[in-house]
């Protein structure tokens, strides 16, 4: 199976996956909080119904990102899975925005909880689901450092320890201590707000952009350097969008090259480049090794 299908096969089921645990969480979540009125709770049945919301934009736009390029989208349609990422972002800090109001409001109008064993009993399976889904995201993303996924699992993850703060909060809150509930509920909602700040950088550089790590422009380096005929390159640029990363430099060559040979080198360059940065487009110049300081000075 090549690079590009098992990316596709892994994020596609990724997202189905992710969409049908949030609808098994949000009843699950929703029945417990009519029981218990826990904020907590409610703070994680909120940030679960946004994560619905989140991994379903997700699961449609990771898909239209796979879309083979066409006459309209020349470079393919890699981009979208970005602002699959960028929009989840969005979606957290409303979420977040809520649950700081929701909080305040129990602050100011405390109410007794209900049923809170059930609660607790409730919120380790929950925790315990989630835990799940983002051990299997964080396969994916380890396999094929989708962005969107990777922004997905920041969702789960969150909403884990959320789980997890709920549990603390209700059994401090059965003993007594009344407050335990929202001061957990305030302390989510800024976990929730930094895990918006870094999905939002990170979707917001690749839609600018922002050039492959300097390990992969070292490794393209050493590619370069193992063909003897090359006297060395310049302008190197690259990008990734998507799963799609794009690869641009100059050659520099001995002028008294044919043309043909030339071309056969750049030729082998670019298939070795892009096998090993599969799926990849690779452009290669040649220039004459006279003109490179010309080319150098513009």
């Amino acid at each position: 199976m090549s690079n590009l299908h098992l990316y596709e096969k892994l994020v596609k089921r990724a997202t189905l996956i992710a969409v049908l645990t949030s609808i098994v969480l949000i009843l699950i979540k929703f029945i417990t909080c009519w029981f218990t009125g826990s904020i907590s709770l409610f703070a994680s049945l909120l940030d679960s119904s946004i994560d619905l919301l989140a991994s379903g934009f997700n699961f449609f736009l990771v898909r239209y990102a796979l879309k083979p390029a066409d006459a309209d989208h020349t470079f393919g349609h890699g981009k979208a899975e970005s602002l699959s990422a960028l929009s989840q972002s969005a979606f957290i800090i409303g979420s977040a925005i809520i649950l700081l109001l929701s909080s305040i409001r129990y602050f100011i109008h405390p109410s007794e909880l209900q049923a809170p064993l059930l609660g607790i009993a409730v919120s380790t399976v929950s925790a315990v689901i989630t835990g799940v889904l983002v051990l299997y995201q964080r396969y994916v993303v380890e396999i094929t450092n989708s962005n969107a996924i990777q922004a997905d699992m920041l969702h789960y993850f969150s909403d884990m320890l959320m789980n997890i703060a709920v549990i603390v909060a209700l059994c401090l809150s059965w003993y007594g201590i009344t407050y335990a509930d929202v001061t957990f509920a305030l302390f989510i909602a800024l976990y929730i707000c930094y895990s918006a700040y870094y999905i939002a950088y990170k979707a917001i550089q690749d839609l600018l952009d922002r050039a492959l790590p300097d390990s992969d422009n070292v490794r393209i380096a050493e590619i370069v350097a193992s063909y003897p005929e090359v006297r060395g390159f310049h302008d190197l640029k690259t990008r990734q969008a998507g799963t799609l990363k794009f690869i641009q430099l100059h050659l520099e060559l001995d002028d008294d090259m044919t043309l043909v040979t030339a071309h056969a080198i750049a030729d082998a360059i670019e298939k070795h480049i892009s096998k090993e940065f599969s799926p990849a487009t690779v452009i290669i110049h040649q220039d004459p090794i006279s003109v490179v300081p010309i080319e150098m000075m513009k």
